[in-house]
């Protein structure tokens, strides 16, 4: 058996890559299950094509030598989702697949299982001077928080049953070069120089950049007080929607457009053509202690929300719309 032999799926994603880069960096091997191995670059791994995770039942082959499994691959957020059971959907991938992958990660000798879930399994938002702790009771609102939330219980009967190590991981917003969705979409409205009603929003939102993510990720896969933990995760500073944006716009170089609107006024309209759910995630509040994890392991943030949203900007190609997934 190879020592330090790390599978990872979903490696070919925004935060497989920088996970798989920093693990090779660190001298570990790395296995990897991409849907297509043309999407994965990096030559140092090994890798190995999963072209439907739904569809996988046994994992021996993709097991065979590892010590440790770290679990990013997840249906996540659709937009516009047409599918007749969206629950459904959700958990064929993010429970059901997730099931199976751990239960063969016990049967072939593997010792401990990292799992990404998310904040959303907490709920949406927080109110003033509030925020999720490791003692927040799950409130999920969606069907991808739903699934997650599912999945967090059904590998903690798994590790029950087996004695699978599982470690838990709940991050909120991730950032850095290679991000997209709403991000992404942010960053490009910036550069495109459109004003946006969001100056003086009062808001706070907990973020984490994706370097401080994987340095998680890599320490939860091996301390021994992780085992069974359930972990919190944010870069330490909370940022109000404006300050996201001016931060943002300098780093681009191109000073973000801001100027004041009523909230009420903003949310009135957005109810009016169905995007109320997507302006109360901007001018609401989301904030994380993540005490646990510094506490009990030791951990924090390699980089400041400054440094990493200067980062994000300098290292992704605006211009052409597009990122270095």
């Amino acid at each position: 058996m190879r020592k330090n032999l790390v599978l990872v799926t979903g490696a070919s994603g925004f935060v497989g890559t920088a996970l798989c880069a920093s693990l090779v960096k660190q001298g570990y091997a790395v296995r990897v299950a991409v849907r297509d191995k043309s999407s994965f670059a990096l030559a140092s791994c090994e890798v190995i094509s999963i072209p439907n995770i739904e569809t996988v039942f046994d994992w021996s082959s993709a097991l065979d030598g590892v010590n440790t499994v770290i679990h990013l691959a997840a249906r996540v957020h659709v937009m516009r989702d047409h599918a007749i059971d969206p629950q459904e959907e959700f958990r064929k991938v993010n429970v059901y697949a997730t099931e199976r992958l751990a239960e063969s990660s016990a049967l072939n000798g593997v010792k401990r299982f990292v799992y990404v879930s998310s904040i959303k399994v907490n709920g949406e938002e927080t109110q003033a001077n509030q925020k999720f702790t490791d003692l927040s009771m799950p409130a999920p609102q969606d069907c991808y928080g739903v699934s997650k939330y599912e999945s967090e219980l059904t590998l903690q009967k798994v590790s029950k049953k087996t004695g699978l190590e599982i470690v838990i991981l709940r991050p909120p917003l991730i950032y850095g070069a290679g991000v997209k969705g709403n991000f992404l979409q942010m960053i490009n409205i910036l550069n495109s120089g459109l004003p946006l009603p969001l100056a003086k929003t009062n808001n706070k939102r907990s973020l984490i950049y994706v370097e401080n993510l994987v340095d998680a990720l890599i320490l939860c896969s091996w301390h021994p007080s992780a085992a069974g933990m359930t972990y919190l995760l944010s870069d330490g500073v909370d940022i109000s929607t404006t300050n996201l944006l001016e931060q943002l716009g300098a780093g681009l170089g191109c000073p973000a457009r801001l100027f004041p609107f009523p909230s009420r006024l903003l949310k009135l309209a957005a109810s009016l053509i169905g995007k109320e759910n997507e302006v109360q995630r901007v001018l609401g509040s989301l904030q994380i202690d993540s005490s646990k994890i510094r506490q009990e392991l030791g951990w924090k943030p390699r980089f400041t929300i400054e440094e990493g949203l200067k980062l994000t900007v300098r290292n992704m190609d605006i211009n052409k719309n597009e990122t270095n997934i």
